[in-house]
């Protein structure tokens, strides 16, 4: 995966040190309907902005196979470029169990169950407000 600026797309890190609750929100709708494009499985949002000085936002999702774990975070990736946020980084897409994408002030987290139980970020960032994704 080719992660260079592109010259027509703004760097979202840029963004980030800006951020403001339009840039957040307008990020967070780019990857909720890209995770709901792809039928990603339960959808949280955490508002972190006030326990993190990394993220204003966290997404979490699940998908039902590697091979759908793989498709949402490329769409998640693919969408927010076209929008705009370029991810920083993604990680974990070679075992696609857990992959992470930055996008500065959004971070999103596509799992499988297994993983997502295991890990529970959910509890780790328990202190934020959660919302259920409207689908």
């Amino acid at each position: 995966m080719n992660l260079e600026p592109s010259p027509s797309v703004s760097n979202s890190h840029d963004l980030a040190l800006n951020s403001t609750p339009n840039n957040v929100q307008s990020c967070l709708k780019v990857v909720h309907d890209a995770l709901t494009d792809v039928k990603a499985k339960d959808i949280i949002e955490l508002d972190v902005s006030s326990i993190s000085n990394v993220a204003d936002a966290i997404v979490i999702a699940s998908g039902t196979s590697t091979r759908h774990v793989k498709a949402l975070a490329d769409n998640v990736a693919d969408e927010a470029r076209k929008a705009g946020f370029r991810p920083i980084g993604i990680e974990g897409e070679r075992d696609a169990e857990w992959i992470l994408i930055d996008l500065g002030f959004v971070v999103v987290h596509v799992m499988l169950p297994t993983a997502r139980k295991f890990y529970d970020l959910e509890s780790l960032w328990r202190n934020a407000p959660a919302s259920e994704a409207i689908a």
